[in-house]
């Protein structure tokens, strides 16, 4: 039981941090012997005081300081993150392309082992996901807040185990997402505690149990509308929403599990969704006009200050006292070894044309055979996450005599790193979302105050268009109101092109994606639901979501299409062949390419070309096989470390309908 000993020393550790100034008694007693004795909630103002400590656990936004740590939020991909989670889980998903290896010294273009196939069950780790530290934090909340009740009226202190019921169902969805099924934990726990021997709980009682609590939380906490403020009711409704979004939507697609109740999830996702809508405190982020989109992920102050009518929950830094890196390290991530990324052709490949229709139906799309082009006339949120040639990260400098200025005449155009190892986009897309242009910003290195925006208005409206799709009770109206409202503020035009508008029983045909959801899921969705889905993909591109998504569609398989960077035309390889530099006599650089010397790279060298002239990615990893990653559906859990396996003779590894760890 060594590891339990841990956590609840842990724990007593973990309150006396979080009781910083309170009154002097608390902080002049042994915390072991508070703890065991409840001391530190006897009175009401305790119990904020000690609940602060779960916020930038689960709320963690940015992170703090470089944020670039293996975190126990990044479970079950540690290391290979290396990023905030709100950025750094799409990493692992076909939105993204890696460079070989990020860790390794030799950069030998190997992909990380929990994409290739090659991971193995870890021996230990609270980064596994397997760490029950602040569960036992909360359970032992739960058990001791009641004495603050000074006249007998517990239900004046509802709002307080409200809070840390939020706390607990989040955490539990998160262990859900990564092992499926978890031992509930009603109470925290002793080193002789016979709980510590607990069997996983059942699915379906894990998440009514979930479900119960995540609702008591709704019922009982206070209206809010401060986003970086004390959890509210609207945040609560969120969580809940996002819980049974899930959980609906993976009963119903792993049918082989035979669990029950998918509607029963889904409803409630519905009546979650309508109650944020129903406050009016909030709407879309319009503030900054065609950039409005790109503007939401780069704030540096408050949501009140900023304007930011759309975050529901975020954690906002002060900068003097709590900073983060974010900008600073995300503008370098492709300048060095590690958190080096691209977006992926596959994730470009779903943006619809300004139009409405797809790829393959528009007149409007100029193809990949020129430099970008294929960026041109699209879905204006694209080029608000993957940088154009021409705009935001490559006509900027962080440093010289004109630094933090962004400006083509200035600095021309600075055409992506490619490559497949170190330093590199890997494919030729940079990812832009989340990217601020900010000198003071970067300069204030682990002092910087980029918002982390956790839950978001625009979630909300995809949620409910999802949910009440999956129904089959979804109408025009609803449309309108979520789809279309996405559009409107992404700068769709609906006037001149009024097939960009989505309407029920008119959506764009798209038999590229019908087919590779036939091919490689097993299924075909219905047009709706495929369009839906692609809006989601869209929008919520680069905030850590997509996991979840292909995790809960039974669509992992999803990740085996071959991942493919940009065309590397002839045009392009002899613009990537030489280093380029500004030419001194000119003042407009405008049309000037610049290709410093590190960025130069060599066909069959730095990178490699399927038979269509596309990148492939990982061509030197001998378990993927001309860019296709392996899969097992056991991955649809992921393993819980091996020794603890070995102290609960009731609890069984992680196995997916008999594909075990």
């Amino acid at each position: 039981m060594k590891t339990f000993r841990t956590i609840i020393a842990l724990s007593a550790a973990t309150i006396a941090v979080a009781l910083t100034g309170c009154n002097d008694a608390f902080m002049q007693q042994d915390p072991t012997q508070q703890m065991a004795e409840g001391v530190f909630l006897k009175n009401e103002g305790d119990l904020p005081l000690y609940l602060n400590q779960f916020y930038s656990k689960y709320a963690e936004g940015m992170q703090s300081g470089y944020a670039e740590s293996a975190t126990i939020s990044n479970a079950p991909f540690g290391e290979a993150i290396r990023m905030p989670r709100l950025i750094g889980w799409d990493k692992m998903t076909d939105n993204a392309l890696l460079n070989g290896t990020q860790l390794s010294a030799n950069n030998t273009g190997v992909a990380d082992p929990r994409l290739n196939g090659t991971f193995v069950v870890p021996q230990t780790g609270v980064t596994t996901g397997w760490d029950w530290t602040s569960m036992r934090s909360l359970n032992y909340f739960l058990r001791n807040y009641t004495q603050a009740a000074r006249d007998g009226d517990v239900s004046k202190l509802d709002k307080y185990k409200a809070e840390a019921l939020f706390f607990k169902a989040w955490d539990y969805y998160n262990k859900v997402l990564i092992f499926g099924e978890v031992p509930w934990f009603s109470s925290d726990l002793n080193v002789d505690s016979p709980e510590l021997f607990a069997p996983r709980t059942t699915r379906t009682v894990l998440m009514d149990s979930v479900l119960n609590i995540i609702n008591f939380a709704v019922d009982h906490l206070p209206e809010g509308t401060a986003p970086d403020g004390r959890i509210n009711k609207d945040m609560a409704n969120f969580l809940k929403m996002r819980i049974c979004l899930f959980e609906g939507t993976f009963r119903k697609y792993h049918s082989n599990l035979n669990l029950p109740d998918a509607n029963k999830f889904l409803t409630e996702c519905v009546t979650a969704a309508q109650a944020i809508i129903a406050t009016g405190h909030y709407e879309l982020y319009t503030g900054a006009g065609e950039k409005s989109y790109h503007k939401m992920f780069t704030f540096l102050k408050t949501p009140q200050t900023d304007g930011n009518t759309e975050a529901i929950l975020a954690r906002t830094y002060d900068g003097a006292n709590v900073g983060n890196a974010t900008f600073r390290y995300f503008d370098q991530n492709q300048t060095k070894k590690y958190g080096c990324f691209g977006a992926s052709k596959g994730m470009l490949d779903e943006y619809l044309c300004i139009d409405g229709k797809t790829i393959e139906n528009s007149e409007l799309f100029e193809g990949y055979d020129g430099l970008w082009t294929e960026l041109n006339n699209r879905d204006p949120r694209l080029t608000q996450t993957v940088c154009r040639p021409g705009e935001y990260w490559s006509i900027w400098r962080n440093s010289g005599a004109t630094k933090g200025v962004i400006d083509a005449k200035v600095h021309g155009i600075t055409f992506p790193l490619i490559g497949i190892f170190n330093a590199s986009t890997v494919g030729g897309y940079r990812v832009i979302k989340h990217w601020v242009g900010d000198i003071a910003e970067y300069e204030a290195t682990t002092k910087g105050t980029q918002t982390g925006v956790e839950f978001r208005y625009g979630e909300v409206l995809l949620s409910l268009a999802e949910a009440k799709a999956e129904l089959g009770t979804i109408t025009q109206d609803d449309i309108d109101l979520t789809i279309n409202n996405l559009r409107m503020r992404a700068g769709y035009n609906i006037i001149a092109y009024p097939g960009s508008r989505l309407t029920i029983g008119s959506e764009p045909a798209d038999a590229r994606l019908d087919k590779i959801y036939a091919d490689y899921v097993g299924y075909t969705p219905s047009p709706l639901i495929r369009e839906i889905r692609r809006e989601r993909r869209v929008e919520m591109a680069w905030e850590g979501l997509r996991y979840m998504d292909l995790i809960r569609w039974k669509a992992g398989k999803l990740m085996t299409v071959p991942l493919r960077g940009m065309k590397m035309t002839l045009e392009k390889q002899n613009i990537y062949k030489e280093k380029r530099e500004l030419n001194p006599d000119k003042k407009d650089h405008s049309d000037e390419i610049v290709i410093p010397a590190s960025y130069v790279a060599i066909k069959d060298k730095d990178y490699f070309l399927d038979t269509e002239g596309f990148i492939i990615c990982y061509p030197k990893d001998p378990n993927v096989s001309n860019g296709v990653l392996p899969w097992s559906d056991k991955r649809y859990y992921w393993p819980i470390p091996k020794q603890e396996i070995e102290l609960n003779d009731n609890l069984t590894q992680s196995s997916y309908d008999g594909n075990s760890w």
